[in-house]
């Protein structure tokens, strides 16, 4: 199969015309550049101009094999000559055949209808090693425990720190090296840490796959000799859960290391140097263990001085043992590392008991804490970690279950000392600190925030202030479970990648964070974990063996492929995984379909808001949605995206085939589960009549009758959310699709139970596991978890924010900005940094006037809609529109103007209409 990766964003400024130029030019790589997976690369670029209207007509790409061939304007690799194209993103390679170690220099120019640019500056990228054979070094390790040791269910295991020495000569053109570290690993040159990553590589069905990433060390070698060194600890490879529940937990082994240097010097001659049994090896060092979910232990009075640097004595060192490799295939990592993404400075630290503190950061989140120490050697710091308190003040710990979420510092009493872990991770926002050395003051301490390296994107502010609150706790919560997969939570002794989580809150993410390499390596991942049966778990990388055969959980695997393509461009995950999506189809069709209906369902509205405040899950019938009717209104739209993945990917046979299944489904579900005498769906709760209507199996002359049983409901409620995961993530949209804006605002805006503002007015800093997860059974609720934002996000984004990417020109080529008018909300500014660009949309009310001022990226159109048909009342920049050449009127009528404008700055205002 061909392999395709976006990895490369130029931005083109092109200043006012005729004059074309190249000012403030940057280029952003889109993954590490070096060492990627694929020989068919897309290509990609943002144009920037200050005049409206600016489109791409016709691109021309050159591609070098050096610097000096690309700064003279040869492509010897590829020379696209001029296409006439209005296409900037995903542009395909199409030059010479890209093999293993291949550097790639490009750059790009484009002509638009405003004129021509000069060619941009040069980016690169390098191609990994591509094929087995590649690999010249063998994998090292050291299967076995030592005796301080554990290998149970709460496992201890130490690190293993490998090393050697080489020796090179002074004249070195370029040096890269390729590593894999199982579980997790630090790379050092002559002392010195490789790279800012931390907690690399990313999580794996190791099975299946391991990732090796590619570093650029040139800089860090001498003339002379050289050390390169690791360490190596567990991870998701060594499990942290040994010999326990076997049937429910996957082991893969001890932790083992693949590494390959290759220096190339500037003759032509070449110096390799690789892993194996020549290295030596030391398991008793500082780090004794580094378990994910119980801590890290480092007893810094066993450092081993200068033992990554040249000259060390490693005679009292073993040697590295050749090891089995793991089955699964070595692959670069083609996301973004994990790395330290921000620092928080606790606000306070009180004291509970002797030699006993309590240290609050303010804010939940999930990272490490640093801290600076000093004291006799042989004294150990401990510190316990939790997202909340007892009411005595001291640590809330039942939520975390057996996770002992404790990391111990042994000082070496030479002065302060200064440490965090480097291999484990948790979600806090208290810390315990039992033994500190004299008193601890706030200056003691930092907490550093680790997550994927991802850019974000999104912004949202608006003029309620509960509703702010709410974006920025889902910002946390999101950011904390970004772990090189998305997990559901980062404080517990779960932490595992559960897909119905995110089959709309991955859409939601995406115009907050730059998430697409991250779902896209996600796909592979769930791909990965598919039986020869085509099942899907619920769990994938399938770490917990859940393969419970349901829908809702495993359709996640085709909505977050719509989402990468709807709102990235992602056609290639598209094709890419479509013969695996649709075996799964056929596989849960054959299985546990029965007259048109999935009879299959495990979870149900997971977590619907319970008849009492002190019930985890609602037991009274009446608020919980029949399964088979949420399995098969799911199947039915997952039979929608089907129809449309086949058209991407040239299986056009395979649309009748989807086509006919989804209108036995329609009408099958229709005559099972639809009230004819009342209206209403199953047993008429909001889920069951809101899945029919979003997913177009409701019959057009009853969906308004359906919706009314819904807005009945909620009004039962006193306009407060009545759903869980499931009717979640469709209410929001729902509302407003039936113009009732004003009711998705009021569940979205509640500071009283349930709903997010009730979370915030109760302390949260993230989004709750529960919707009441203060009086419901608080061991059972994890503070910092995001499947209840439901379609929140989105429904901010595009209905209160106004930016909507359109569904045929997809990726915000063709951008929707329609903000609704809502009673109560007076302003909204919104900004998404699109592939095309920042888009930007800042509406305000003042009396009974509208002020809209709007950004959008050249290259792009977008289509604004006005809540008045009266187009003489609507201004841009002080003029009436009507006699604008640059702004296309497209209809007026009904209350309601709809323009459509190209890129550039507009300033727009009218009088509003009152409405609902």
């Amino acid at each position: 199969m061909k392999k395709y990766i976006s990895i490369l964003f130029v931005f083109i400024n092109i200043s006012a015309f005729p004059q074309v130029s190249l000012q403030n030019l940057r280029c952003e790589m889109l993954v590490n550049p070096l060492g990627i997976n694929v020989t068919l690369p897309r290509l990609s670029w943002e144009i920037q101009s200050t005049q409206r209207n600016t489109n791409q007509i016709a691109c021309q790409i050159i591609v070098a094999s050096t610097k000096e061939n690309i700064g003279k304007n040869i492509g010897d690799l590829w020379s696209s000559g001029k296409m006439n194209s209005n296409q900037s993103i995903h542009i395909i390679y199409a030059g010479k055949a890209l093999q293993s170690r291949t550097t790639c220099f490009w750059k790009v120019k484009v002509f638009t209808n405003n004129g021509e640019s000069a060619w941009s500056d040069a980016a690169f990228f390098s191609i990994g090693l591509l094929n087995k054979n590649d690999w010249q070094a063998k994998w090292i390790g050291y299967d076995k425990a030592s005796v301080w040791d554990s290998i149970s269910q709460f496992s201890r295991l130490s690190a293993r720190c490998f090393r050697k020495e080489f020796q090179t000569i002074a004249a070195i053109k370029k040096a890269t090296v390729y590593v894999v570290g199982l579980g997790l690993y630090e790379l050092f040159i002559n002392g010195n840490k490789v790279g800012n990553n931390v907690l690399v590589p990313s999580p794996t069905d190791y099975r299946k796959t391991v990732l090796y990433n590619t570093y650029d060390i040139t800089a860090m070698l001498h003339s002379g000799s050289n050390a390169v060194a690791t360490v190596l600890s567990n991870g998701r490879f060594f499990t942290m859960r040994q010999n326990y529940k076997p049937a429910k937990i996957t082991t893969f082994g001890y932790p083992k290391m693949l590494l390959q240097l290759e220096i190339e010097y500037t003759d032509g001659t070449q110096k390799i140097i690789t892993s194996d049994e020549s290295w030596k090896l030391n398991v008793d060092g500082p780090l004794r263990s580094a378990n994910e979910y119980d801590g890290e232990e480092y007893d810094a009075t066993k450092e081993l001085t200068g033992w990554n640097n040249v000259s060390y004595n490693d005679n009292k060192w073993i040697q590295a043992e050749l090891v089995n490799a793991p089955d699964g295939t070595v692959r670069s990592q083609m996301n973004e590392p994990m790395k330290v993404k921000q620092i928080i400075k606790p606000v306070s630290i009180k004291q509970i008991a002797d030699s006993k503190y309590i240290l609050d950061m303010g804010q939940n989140f999930s990272g490490w804490l640093q801290i600076k120490a000093s004291g006799k050697a042989g004294e150990k710091i401990r510190l316990r970690f939790a997202e909340s308190l007892q009411k005595n003040g001291s640590l809330y710990t039942a939520n975390l279950r057996d996770a002992k979420a404790t990391d111990v510092y042994t000082l070496k009493g030479n002065g302060i000392e200064v440490w965090h872990p480097c291999f484990v991770y948790h979600g806090f926002r208290y810390v315990e600190i039992s033994n500190y050395q004299g008193t601890p003051s706030l200056s003691n301490f930092e907490g550093q925030v680790v997550f994927d390296d991802l850019s974000t994107i999104g912004t949202l502010q608006t003029s309620d202030t509960v509703v702010n609150k709410i974006i920025k706790n889902a910002w946390w919560g999101i950011a904390s479970n970004y772990k090189g997969m998305p997990i559901d939570c980062p404080q517990r002794n779960e932490r595992q990648p559960w897909l119905g989580d995110r089959t709309t809150g991955s859409f939601g993410e995406s115009f907050v964070f730059d998430n697409a390499k991250l779902y896209a390596k996600w796909l592979d991942d769930i791909e990965e974990s598919q039986t020869a049966e085509g099942a899907i778990p619920d769990v994938a990388p399938a770490f917990w063996n859940y393969y419970t055969d349901n829908v809702t959980w495993p359709g996640t695997y085709i909505f977050v492929a719509n989402m990468l393509y709807q709102q990235f461009g992602d056609k290639q995950s598209v094709v890419k995984h479509y013969t695996s999506m649709k075996n799964w189809m056929l596989y849960m069709q054959s299985r546990f379909m029965k007259n048109g209906i999935l009879t299959k369902d495990k979870y149900g509205d997971w977590c619907v808001p319970p008849e009492s405040l002190q019930l985890i899950h609602a037991k009274d019938s009446a608020l919980n949605t029949n399964g088979a009717l949420i399995a098969t209104a799911y199947y039915y739209q997952l039979l929608q995206f089907m129809k449309k993945f086949a058209k991407l990917s040239d299986q056009t046979d395979d649309i009748i085939l989807f086509e006919t299944a989804a209108q036995k489904i329609k009408t099958a579900f229709n005559e099972k589960f639809f009230n004819t005498q009342f209206n209403y769906y199953g047993n008429n709760t909001i889920t069951a009549n809101l899945l029919p209507l979003y997913f177009g199996i409701a019959l057009e002359k009853d969906r308004v009758a359906v919706f009314s049983n819904i807005y009945k409901k909620i009004e039962q409620s006193n306009f407060h959310i009545s759903t869980g995961v499931i009717g979640t993530q469709w209410l929001l949209r729902t509302l407003s699709n039936f113009n009732r804006t004003d009711v998705a605002y009021k569940l979205a805006s509640n500071k009283t139970y349930p709903g997010w503002g009730y979370m915030t007015e109760n302390g949260a800093t993230t989004i709750w596991e529960l919707w009441n997860g203060n009086t419901a059974n608080p061991q059972m609720n994890s503070q910092n978890h995001v499947m209840l934002l439901g379609d929140l996000l989105i429904w901010l984004y595009e209905n209160v924010g106004g930016i909507k990417s359109d569904e045929k020109e997809i990726a915000f080529k063709k951008i929707i900005m329609k903000p609704e008018m809502i009673a109560g909300l007076d302003s909204a500014t919104a900004t998404h940094y699109s592939l095309y660009g920042n888009i930007y949309s800042s509406w305000k009310k003042e009396k009974n006037i509208f002020n809209w001022n709007i950004s959008i990226p050249a290259n792009t159109t977008a289509q604004v809609e006005f809540s008045t048909s009266d187009i003489n009342s609507i201004y841009e920049n002080g003029k009436v529109i009507n006699n604008q050449s640059d702004i296309k009127i497209i209809s007026a009528e009904k209350d309601k103007t709809v323009l459509l404008i190209g890129s550039g700055t507009y300033h727009f205002k009218c009088k509003i209409l009152n409405r609902k």
